[in-house]
């Protein structure tokens, strides 16, 4: 090589972590804007507005399913390693879904307790809610399920599974929109969650999935689609 080779900055050495640390600061943007200028507002709305609420509850609904398909996918890959097979793409791709759902879940039940906000409405053990007691903010460490809205559990379990497909199929990208879309809306539209919860809950899945898929990739990208 002729000369002195160049110094490599941490921006080009990182470049996973730098994308990530910039949607982390847009999320937090977000969810500080919507904190302060749209959340009441819109349950507030909704709460006038909105008299039947199924439709939205069962928009909501999507990511209880993604329990149980987990833990199927999970004994399907264990079951395949026990008899010595090789994973077929398919595999991975579920494989990584399930460990992208579960670590997603975990994290947003550690950052509920870390966060401590009050839900829209009062829908459990005469939880404080904006709309009940006009309770509206974070509780940093409070604990408890009255005290467990952000970010969104459901948001962040649709996108985790959505984010993995979204990079292993692209071609089918409109449907994991919709489907994060329909949740999103069901979960504000009932009024379970406020849009800042909506919104963190979305970067956790979106960052978990991303995780889970670049672990999978170089396994992935060796195996051919069968």
């Amino acid at each position: 090589m002729d000369g002195q080779a160049q110094a490599i900055s941490p921006q080009a050495r990182y470049p996973n972590l730098r994308n990530w640390c910039i949607g982390l600061a847009l999320t937090a943007i977000a969810v500080i804007t919507s904190y302060f200028w749209f959340d009441r507002p819109i349950a507030f709305f909704v709460n006038r507005n909105v008299s039947d609420k199924t439709i939205f509850v069962w928009l909501q609904r999507l990511p209880v399913a993604f329990f149980l398909l987990a833990s199927f996918i999970l004994v399907w890959c264990g079951f395949w390693v026990l008899i010595g097979r090789r994973f077929l793409r398919v595999q991975l791709v579920a494989l990584a879904c399930s460990v992208s759902f579960i670590s997603s879940t975990y994290i947003v039940h550690q950052l509920k307790y870390v966060f401590g906000r009050t839900w829209p409405l009062t829908w459990v053990e005469n939880n404080p809610s904006l709309i009940q007691n006009g309770v509206f903010g974070f509780n940093p460490f409070h604990g408890g399920i009255g005290f467990a809205a952000f970010p969104s559990g459901h948001a962040a379990g649709v996108s985790s599974a959505m984010a993995v497909l979204w990079w292993s199929y692209p071609n089918w990208r409109p449907i994991y929109v919709a489907c994060v879309s329909a949740v999103a809306i069901g979960l504000i539209g009932s009024n379970f969650h406020f849009l800042s919860d909506v919104v963190g809950g979305m970067f956790v899945g979106i960052s978990a999935g991303y995780i889970a898929t670049r672990m999978m990739s170089p396994r992935m990208d060796s195996l051919h689609e069968r």
